[in-house]
């Protein structure tokens, strides 16, 4: 049976959440052979079955642990229950996960991870009994099973399945010994908590043994596959890959080839325990991990985790961040934009009035969309910047309620909307009352724009950057509205601030601010770094010669927009004494 597979059910959002159902034990096993092609990775395709979320889904062999795996320990060599225990981060124990990753295997799969060692199963118990009065025993060596004997074994397959014999018989009759050192720990997922049933799953990764070929067993499993990683990860759609799946897919095709693979496993020494969040989207309910995008904000959204989130920002869909914020997002999306411009609304109260902060373009369908999720008047409206994703929106929306606007107006004119004209010029520090009573704070974050602003809420503990911090992505610095130095001193100046949360102008809200402050300053210093080794390497070079070089790890359809930062890059090493403009618009580096 395959662990982590089995979610349904549904959970009323206004109850307080039901207590947890009970985690069944569960263990996986990644089976990986050699081809001349590459890597392939042994995937079975689970038979359809109702109420069963991995109904037809493609997913690694694994099922949940047994009872009588405990009773198989005398079954194994080459691995004690004490040094499995030690690599699972259990008192006791652990070498329960590591048989049932082989029994479920066997019964799925046909493959047998086990070896012919001298003595049965009781006398190899008693050579390790005397091994400690003696203080040293010769561990036994085991020779690969033969294909008669192995044939001879398949045959019990379906009575282990239905409990009828165990392991441990399975050894004793056929003479064999379990070999699980051959398995290397590799992962370990929770069910999420709004599932009926849930599993605490081991995944172990290993080689297929010499001379071994997977049969399935037609009952849970109706048809295997080897895939190359890649390929599988590519077509995680059509084969329904559950995110356990997808994600050792992915860390899979980063190794490239097995001995890689074994050898990266068996180095791993700290194995994070991951549980998803359930959120609904375009692809349903679905499994949310902490490295995707809609993590952090769940925890805000959904912080009982009924799965009531969204793992998808969807145009004109209301969301409540958190009391008295909302967000609702324009139908802009795009390569600069995201999935669009996100414009906020903060306020409540006993008048029940509104504040936004950016508006956002000039689009009737997204103005009404702000008034409709506006749940009372809309007293002032805040923006970020003049870039035309984000302020257009602002002067209609204040002829239609009468609110007043705060900002900066544009201080250069490419690309920007020279329309805004704030009714209140904000300046650094500046603190407004909104009709909540609650404080806005300006904060002056030039760099993308020389006039863009953030805002703090300082009682939600949360700034709304604009395109100061982007979720997913670096910003554009385009001189001359732009200025490298100057944006990285105000990334510095925004971490200090010590915020818990970072709603941006396009994506997620974020949480671990100043992580993601320090990794975005870590980038572009890290950039300028290559920028300054390519005119070394290549300089005196211009710009259009330069960027394929310094972005050959940006996709060729964004070098265009890369071709600003990299101006940005340049004018900051300038300043710094580090490279210099030449004639006919070519660099170099100082001193070269």
């Amino acid at each position: 049976m395959s662990a982590t597979s089995d979610s349904s059910g549904s959970f009323d959002s206004s109850r307080s959440r039901p207590p947890a159902p009970s985690l069944r034990q569960a263990a996986s096993l990644v089976v990986l052979r050699a081809r001349p092609s590459g890597m392939e990775v042994l995937l079975l395709r689970r038979a359809v079955r109702a109420n069963d979320f991995s109904s037809d889904a493609y997913v690694f062999p694994g099922g949940v642990v047994d009872a009588a795996d405990r009773h198989a320990h005398t079954a194994c060599y080459g691995l004690d229950d004490a040094a499995a225990s030690d690599h699972l981060h259990l008192p006791e124990g652990g070498l329960d996960y590591y048989i049932a990753a082989i029994r479920e295997c066997f019964e799925e799969t046909g493959v047998l991870f086990a070896d012919v060692v001298s003595g049965s199963a009781e006398s190899h118990a008693g050579s390790h009994v005397a091994s400690h009065a003696e203080d040293r025993v010769a561990e036994p060596i085991g020779t690969p099973i033969d294909i008669s004997r192995l044939t001879a074994i398949r045959a019990h397959r379906e009575a282990l399945h239905d409990a009828a014999t165990d392991l441990t018989s399975l050894c004793r009759t056929f003479d064999i010994r379990l070999a699980p050192n051959r398995l290397h720990y590799l992962s370990h997922w929770v069910t999420p908590l709004a599932l009926p049933k849930r599993f605490d799953t081991r995944f172990f990764l290993a080689v297929l043994p010499d001379g071994q070929q997977a049969e399935v067993d037609q009952v849970e499993t109706a048809a295997h596959r080897w895939m190359r990683p890649a390929y599988a990860f590519a077509h995680a759609e059509q084969l329904r890959l559950l995110p356990p799946t997808r994600k050792l897919l992915q860390w899979l095709e980063r190794m490239g080839d097995v001995d890689t693979a074994v050898a990266a496993a068996q180095a791993l020494t700290d194995v994070p325990r991951i549980q998803p969040r359930l959120a609904d989207g375009k692809r349903g309910r679905w499994p949310v991990t902490p490295d995707e995008p809609a993590w952090a904000e769940l925890s805000l959204t959904d912080p009982q985790e009924q799965g009531t989130g969204s793992y998808d920002i969807v145009p004109g869909r209301v969301v409540t961040l958190m009391p008295g914020v909302l967000r609702v997002s324009a139908p802009n999306p795009g390569m600069m934009t995201g999935p669009g411009t996100n414009t906020y609304l903060i306020g409540g109260g006993p008048a029940n009035a509104w504040a936004v902060i950016d508006p956002g373009p000039d689009d009737p369908s997204h103005i009404d969309a702000i008034l409709r999720a506006a749940p009372g008047g809309i007293r002032q409206i805040f923006v970020t910047h003049t870039h035309r994703d984000h302020s257009p929106a602002a002067r209609t929306l204040a002829a239609r309620t009468g609110a007043t606007t705060y900002g900066m107006p544009a201080q250069h004119e490419e690309g920007q909307d020279l329309t805004f004209v704030p009714d209140i010029v904000l300046k650094d520090g500046d603190a407004v009352g909104l009709p909540d009573g609650r404080i806005l704070r300006a904060i002056h974050t030039p760099g993308h724009a020389a006039n863009h602003l953030c805002y703090a809420l300082d009682e939600a503990k949360i700034v709304f950057t604009g395109d100061h911090v982007m979720q997913g992505s670096t910003v554009v610095i385009n001189p001359p509205d732009g200025h490298m130095a100057t944006y990285l001193h105000s990334l510095k100046k925004l971490a200090a601030l010590a915020p818990e949360w970072l709603a941006p102008g396009h994506g997620f809200v974020m949480d671990q601010p100043a992580q993601r402050i320090a990794r975005l300053i870590a980038h572009r210093l890290q950039r300028e770094a290559r920028v300054l080794d390519a005119l070394r390497r290549h300089g005196p070079a211009t710009i259009e010669t330069l960027t394929p070089i310094v972005y050959d790890d940006v996709p060729a359809v964004r070098h265009a927009v890369a071709r600003r930062s990299l101006r940005a890059h340049l004018e900051k090493l300038a300043e710094d004494h580090l490279a210099v403009l030449q004639d006919e618009g070519r660099w170099a580096a100082a001193g070269a």
